[in-house]
């Protein structure tokens, strides 16, 4: 029986795992119970044929080819090289967004003074003093009856007249 001496003092048990043939012990301490296994006796063998394997993988794994070295260098600097790239295709990202606030800006501060324009010169069209001087300087005359025609047109915007307008 294995024991060891906690703080309360000796209170080892041994049990028998029937799946994995370890001896369990526990070990008491004042603060928190640790669990602690050791193989059984007749598994001696097990472990000594494990460990030489384990020893083999390990040493197989500290010789490292220089073709796996170029490999991991290759993909290192592949993967320095896309995480700049990227980073690059933010900050152009940031800078088209600045630029995008700036133009559309300048166009709103555009737009307020066409406007501010547009109101100012249609403000300042005086439509008698504009008759007055058709009428009297340019002898222009307004339409009689007959001369005026009327007609429906499925096209809105605008009027191409490829003829002369038949006469009434």
């Amino acid at each position: 029986m294995a024991a060891v001496r906690g703080a309360g003092g000796y209170r080892g048990q041994d049990h028998r795992q029937t799946e994995r043939h370890y001896r369990t012990t526990y070990i008491d301490g004042n603060v928190i119970r640790h669990v602690e296994t050791v193989p059984a006796s007749g598994d001696r063998q097990a472990q000594k044929s494990l460990s030489s394997d384990t020893r083999r993988n390990r040493e197989k794994a500290l010789h490292i080819t220089l073709a796996y070295v170029i490999f991991l260098t290759v993909a290192a600097t592949a993967a320095v090289f896309l995480c700049v790239q990227y980073l690059q295709l933010q900050a152009l990202g940031i800078t088209y967004r600045k630029e995008i606030v700036r133009m559309e800006s300048t166009l709103s501060t555009a737009r307020m003074a066409n406007d501010n324009a547009y109101e100012e010169a249609m403000s300042s069209v005086n439509m008698e003093q504009i008759k007055e001087i058709a009428v009297h300087e340019l002898g222009m005359k307004y339409a009689s009856q007959g001369q005026v025609i009327f007609y429906n047109s499925t096209d809105s915007d605008y009027i191409r007249q490829y003829g002369e307008i038949p006469q009434g």
